[in-house]
């Protein structure tokens, strides 16, 4: 296969169901309803599903990814490809032209240095840009015009799909940002919490961990959208609550991520104010095991970081036992139903990316029992809890806020007390606990706890940047502001090759081969991710809400300026 393959049929149409709207806020409000709230409008400060997803009404990329996977220019002209001529015949550089015309949400022009601009601020080396691994590779961004920037790698690179593409990775406005490089990007309240857009909506108040309130764009680029004159975006309190604003009073018109038991869901659905959409994609719900010591004993600069091991989780055998106590089965059928399957795997699609690994579906205590046995773990003073060396196997078992979780937590905590290991449980306001605040101890990058459950996914379809996450030195840590994709602090010299391999492979399949590998680097070698359920999305939406189009390839809200209300 020639290096050039991969470039030729990416401009792939999605055909968009044209919405029945007369003009701009025709349709006056819409209400959504996210359980977590945001806590940040800036997704290069947070990794946080719920604050990406709200900027994504906001600020939005060059171009998105669609439900089915292709590409789907926003403020680019079109997608460039190496047939088209955008991408270089040797993959070193992507050139990226913008619609004539773009106007910023204040009135000004968009032009090639804001997306510039956008790349020196998440590349700055004094900051901590949660959406580093999006950069992965890129040299220099160059403006070749008002409207005109190229982007150059450092190495050939097979899929330059990454920077400036998706809800992770957006345009900023270089006038509102100038002065927030670096370590001053936290600093800059108004910019991060009211950004300037291109987006269908403005944000007119925005109450961190509360709710924001928005306008339709007036320089929206087209005259007819948004259909929604204003839009209010409620975060905080549950999913039972979310489904219930929804699908049973019709208080609200959107409702995300609606993580309950199947049947809870049946029953709300009985209330006929709206209907659930679902859709499989690449998210994950999994145990994060910390690589690092989190004991608050610590000085602060090293309390969870590489510079403290973990006195219990360095050990393979430990991690694997945890995970071979596991009933994966078990939390499918207590939490998902069919909007979840057991998995081993942290890429459980698309399905050429998938490992074929399936050796955690079945649980086995008595193997846990015996591996920890074997490796010196043993109830020394007869108090039901393993140690070894004076080190007890007691961990603290974080996760955010919500029903389900609660439920896996129980669980998991009683399978491992069979094995000898002593579990004590939080849970955290799910604002707080993906949010992105420097400041605060109960964040998830901060990771004070020995073991933390969540979910996340990728933009796209391919899993590159994601991967990537994990390179040594890509950690959360005090000089990045806690910033950072690689939680658990895993660092190996062998997958950091793989990643610079993958980066400058273009044949597909040893893409899919490097990608298997990495996959099971992660999960099954080492076990630093326990991938415990690939869960379908699951949200909801009133039966008066017409335009939604459920995508688990970029934001939830990708195309909420589709959106109207059916009379």
């Amino acid at each position: 296969m020639k290096v050039k393959t991969l470039m030729l049929g990416a401009a792939a149409a999605f055909a968009m169901a044209p919405a029945a709207m007369a003009e701009r806020g025709s349709d006056g409000h819409v209400n959504i309803i996210y359980w977590q709230a945001p806590s940040i409008l800036n997704p290069y400060l947070s990794s946080g599903t719920k604050d990406i997803e709200s900027s994504s009404l906001v600020i939005e990329p060059l171009a998105r990814f669609a439900p089915d996977g292709a590409l789907v220019p926003y403020l680019a002209e079109e997608i460039p490809t190496v047939a088209n001529g955008g991408v270089s015949e040797d993959l070193t550089s992507i050139t990226w032209k913008l619609k004539e015309g773009l106007k910023w949400s204040d009135g000004t022009d968009v032009t090639a240095r804001d997306v510039q601009f956008t790349a020196e601020y998440c590349m700055h080396p004094e900051g901590g840009c949660a959406q580093f691994a999006k950069f992965e590779g890129v040299d220099t961004v160059e403006v070749i015009d008002d409207l005109t920037v190229k982007v150059n790698f450092s190495e050939p690179k097979p899929n330059p799909y990454s920077a400036f593409m998706g809800g992770q990775s957006p345009i900023i406005q270089a006038a509102q940002f100038a002065d927030c490089l670096g370590a001053k990007a936290p600093e800059c309240t108004s910019a991060n919490f009211m950004p300037i857009g291109t987006g269908p909506f403005k944000v007119d108040e925005f109450k961190p961990n509360d709710v924001i309130s928005m306008s339709a764009n007036p320089n929206y680029r087209d005259p007819a959208r948004p259909a929604f004159a204003t839009l209010t975006f409620k975060g905080g309190g549950d999913a039972t609550a979310a489904g219930r604003a929804v699908l049973e009073t019709g208080e609200f018109d959107y409702a995300w991520n609606l993580q309950l038991a199947p049947d809870v869901l049946a029953k709300m659905a009985e209330g006929g104010k709206g209907k659930t959409v679902a859709a499989f994609g690449s998210l994950v719900e999994r145990l994060e095991m910390n690589m690092t010591d989190p004991s608050p004993d610590l000085a602060p600069d090293v309390r969870a970081t590489r510079k403290a091991p973990h006195p219990f989780l360095t050990d393979l055998n430990v991690r694997k036992a945890l995970s071979m106590a596991i009933d994966r089965e078990l939390l499918v059928e207590i939490g998902y139903g069919q909007a979840g399957r057991p998995t081993c795997n942290l890429v459980p699609g698309p399905a050429v990316y998938a490992s074929d690994n399936t050796e955690c579906f079945t649980q086995d205590i008595e193997g846990a029992k015996a591996l920890l046995d074997e490796a010196g773990w043993v109830d020394s003073d007869g108090n039901g809890i393993r140690d070894k060396d004076g080190v007890e196997l007691s961990i603290l078992y974080q996760t955010s806020t919500n029903a389900v979780r609660q439920d896996f937590q129980a669980l998991i905590k009683q399978w491992w007390s069979e094995i000898g290991v002593e579990t004590e449980l939080r849970n955290l306001n799910a604002s707080v606990f993906f949010g992105g605040d420097p400041g605060s101890p109960d964040t998830f990058q901060k990771f004070y706890a020995d073991v933390e459950m969540y979910a996340n996914n990728f933009d796209g379809t391919d899993p590159q940047a994601y991967l990537a996450m994990y390179r040594c030195g890509n950690e959360p840590k005090p000089e990045s502001q806690w910033q950072g994709e690689n939680i658990n602090r895993f660092c190996d010299p062998e997958y950091d090759k793989l990643v610079a391999e993958l980066s400058k492979t273009s044949e597909l399949e040893k893409r899919y081969e490097l990608a298997k590998k990495m996959n099971e680097i992660l999960t099954k070698e080492t076990y630093t991710i326990v991938p415990l359920v690939d869960r379908g999305r699951v949200s909801a939406h009133s039966n008066t809400l017409g335009g939604v189009v459920l995508n688990t390839w970029d934001s939830e809200l990708w195309n909420a300026a589709d959106w109207y209300r059916i009379k």
